[in-house]
């Protein structure tokens, strides 16, 4: 991409930090004197959670910093409106000169602060001055570089060694062999002593009061995050043995964490309820549900159980569910998250709920998809298809029971550090691929192809029909066109969460291994890429939510006047008088003792029957009292009249 073009596209990004500068203005140049401020920190060390000071060469601050921001959450919203610029690349030291000052390095050892040094501000602030003047906006006062310890001087300061030079006339290392290199790749000459991590903690240029002896050691290790456990080798984090996850996220602070519960109780709420609300009514008027429509009420019942056990994640917590806890290499023992369970905890409970029946009510979609291609392509009436129900059942049911039993024998269950649930594929990307990502698309796609058959015999059976002409055309194309609105609506409700949940895992699967290795190797920055070095949070909690979205909506179906008449009469039933004028016969049969039901008239005679499907076609009266006069009008009646009846609920 050229310089215009990402000048132009960055054009609305800059107008954003008007705020930030205006809001440097406010700060007075005594506290940003306080950066060079020579009294002792008694802070503990914590590993940095701002996302954009992640992978910068070193893991670990401490709070309050210089600028008087009590902890990193502060701190993060404020250096975070430096984003754009950063994004843009206008001086390859803009970032790690803000994480110096925001999120400054935190050596056990050393308790004095360390602020960056006047050089590397100067060449921050030569590269992306300009661009800031071009929009209108100065250098804030709070960043004035002349504030900053010089390097070489009484105070020690940060620098970035590899980019020791301007930033308008950088030098290239020369390699061995006369070649020009990378700094900190192999062909490259090592730098004794003038770095830790990422950057360098400079006086004179060669002092490293970090312990290290040589250039910066990008050993992947444990890192304090993680929690490292004896006499387990088959534990590792990106390839580091004896390394353990903990329990909850590292990528998240505490204020993520807490919103990730409430968004998952929330979202596993109201499915239960929507769903409990379409099982209700199937109970009340069990009649109404006949197939095609019937496989909707077995997928919310489903969904209606893998809401059940979030909700059961809910009541008994995240570590007892998701957690368990070992003995660590120094004696004490912490709380890691589950990789395997086999036993009869509550983490098997969870994952059985959530695994077995969210793949059975994928299986119940293909069902669905496939009797409506029945009734609308193959001209199959309810009856027909009813009579294959056990095949269904057997396959909805038995399918996800040989799937279940391979991921507990496999031994392939673990626990999610974000949901606190437990599920298959959270940190094996190759148990993700094997019995999520595999199944769903195979799932997705067989029930699509299915529906996307049955619409097109729809929209055949439209055309027909207005082709044909004759009394009462209009109405039947009409109702023809509202039930296929309704599959469709119901079908765009289905496929669009459930292929944005295919996209996510997709995502984790990429991305997993950088996300980890980012954690136990201090060199690793992932590339410019950020999503590379940290998950996007919101792209998780999307996840959650189309996961329990389908439940949700699968009461779309019954939503209309008959599910309110239902509940209506259910009402009078229970609590008061019933209503016997014969419209809620489904509830009470026989009415009165004593007193038989009048029967309703017959149908005239000039109205044609569905002698296949049981029950009255579309069709209205037709020319000549229900004669066929010709092939062609015959074909159409044939065509349409063998169709279940179109609109059951």
């Amino acid at each position: 991409m050229s310089t215009t073009k990402t000048y132009s596209i960055t054009t609305l990004h800059l107008l954003l930090l008007l705020t930030v500068f205006q809001f440097g203005h406010y700060h007075s140049v005594s506290a940003a004197n306080s950066l060079i401020s020579t009294s002792e920190r008694d802070g503990p060390c914590e590993e940095i959670t701002i996302p954009m000071c992640l992978g910068i060469g070193y893991n670990m601050t401490r709070m309050p910093n210089e600028l008087n921001h009590e902890s990193q959450e502060e701190a993060g919203l404020e250096v975070h409106q430096f984003w754009p610029l950063v994004e843009i690349k206008c001086s390859p030291d803009l970032k790690f000169f803000l994480c110096s000052m925001y999120t400054p390095i935190c050596l056990p050892d050393f308790q004095k602060p360390l602020p960056p040094c006047r050089d590397l501000c100067r060449r921050a602030r030569e590269g992306c001055e300009p661009i800031m003047t071009q929009y209108g906006f100065k250098w804030p006062e709070r960043m004035d570089c002349d504030q900053f310890p010089v390097q070489g001087g009484e105070v020690l300061c940060m620098d970035q060694p590899s980019n020791s030079s301007s930033t308008k006339a950088p030098t290239t290392t020369k390699g061995k062999g006369g070649k020009p290199c990378k700094p900190g790749s192999k062909n490259c000459p090592s730098h004794t002593g003038d770095q830790v991590g990422g950057g360098g903690i400079r006086r004179g240029g060669t002092v490293d009061i970090s312990g290290a002896s040589g250039g910066r050691d990008c050993k992947c290790h444990c890192q304090q995050s993680l929690v490292s456990i004896a006499h387990w080798d088959n534990v590792s984090v990106a390839g580091v043995k004896g390394c353990a996850y903990p329990c909850k996220e590292v990528f998240f602070n505490q204020e993520e964490k807490e919103f990730a519960s409430v968004w998952v109780t929330l979202w596993s709420g109201l499915c239960a309820a929507s769903t409990l609300m379409t099982l209700t009514t199937f109970c009340i008027e069990t009649e109404r549900f006949k197939y095609p429509e019937r496989p909707i009420v077995f997928l919310s019942a489903c969904y209606f159980l893998v809401s059940v056990g979030y909700l059961v994640r809910v009541g008994v917590g995240h570590e007892q569910v998701a957690c368990e806890r070992v003995s660590t290499t120094t004696g004490a023992t912490e709380s890691i998250i589950r990789y395997s369970s086999t036993d009869s905890s509550p983490c098997t409970l969870v994952f059985l709920l959530v695994y077995f029946f969210g793949m059975a009510s994928s299986i119940w979609w293909v069902v669905l998809s496939l009797t409506w291609f029945l009734a609308a392509g193959l001209k199959w009436g309810n009856e027909a298809i009813a009579g294959y129900a056990q095949y269904f059942h057997v396959a909805a049911w038995l399918i996800p029971t040989f799937q279940t039993l391979a991921v507990l024998m496999s031994g392939a269950v673990d626990g999610d550090p974000i949901s606190g649930i437990c599920f298959v594929g959270n940190m094996n990307m190759e148990n993700l691929r094997t019995f999520v990502l595999g199944p769903l698309l195979v799932y997705l796609v067989l029930g699509t192809s299915f529906l996307m058959a049955g619409f097109v015999s729809l929209f055949r059976i439209r055309n027909v029909i207005k082709k044909q002409g004759g009394a009462g055309a209009g109405s039947k194309a009409d109702k023809l066109e509202k039930l296929m609105i309704r599959i469709g609506i119901f079908s765009v409700l289905y496929t669009v969460p459930a292929t944005i949940v295919i996209g996510c895992y997709l995502y984790e699967n990429a991305f997993h291994y950088e996300w980890l290795k980012s954690i136990v190797c201090p060199c690793y920055s992932g590339g410019p890429i950020s999503y590379k070095v940290r998950p996007l949070y919101s792209v998780l909690m999307l996840k959650y939510f189309m996961t329990l979205a389908v439940g949700i909506t699968s009461g779309v179906w019954i939503w209309s006047g008959k599910t309110v008449d239902s509940w209506r009469r259910l009402w009078r039933r229970m609590f008061g008088r019933p209503d016997m004028t014969g419209a809620n016969a489904v509830l009470i049969k026989g009415g009165r003792k004593g007193k038989p039901q009048p029967q309703p008239p017959p149908p005239p005679t000039q109205y044609l029957m569905a002698s296949s499907g049981g029950a009255a076609s579309l069709l209205g009266p037709t020319p000549g009292g229900g004669s066929v006069a010709s092939a062609s009008q015959h074909h159409l009646h044939h065509h349409v009249l063998k169709q279940p009846p179109l609109s059951h609920v």
